[in-house]
């Protein structure tokens, strides 16, 4: 059974708790099954690894590390504030969600 979160793929989000507390970024991938998200630019962990085809070199790589979604919020698309999110039939009469802070719908 897939959960529904306030936070999909694609989204610029605001982390508001954590090491990375005040910063912005854009959501690479949700793990719906732990209620987890991977972030671009946050949670950075170091990693070693062996040579590999990706890495011939082998040694330690920085990559984003999983992060809470109860620490993420959605970014408002008009004002770039963070904001709470909400879901409401369209004019087509399609589930949107929107930013209650605007009303504006999310894409």
């Amino acid at each position: 059974m897939k959960k529904k979160l306030h936070i999909k793929k694609g989204d610029t989000v605001f982390v508001n708790a954590g090491e990375d507390r005040g910063k912005k970024g854009k959501v690479l991938e949700v793990l719906t099954g732990k209620n987890r998200a991977i972030v671009e630019g946050i949670n950075l962990v170091k990693k070693h690894t062996k040579p590999n085809a990706k890495h011939p070199q082998g040694g330690i790589i920085e990559q984003e590390a999983a992060i809470h979604i109860s620490n993420l919020q959605a970014v408002d698309p008009s004002t770039g504030a963070p904001t709470r999110i909400g879901r409401r039939l369209n004019d087509k009469g399609k589930l949107v969600r929107y930013a209650k802070k605007s009303g504006e719908e999310i894409k």
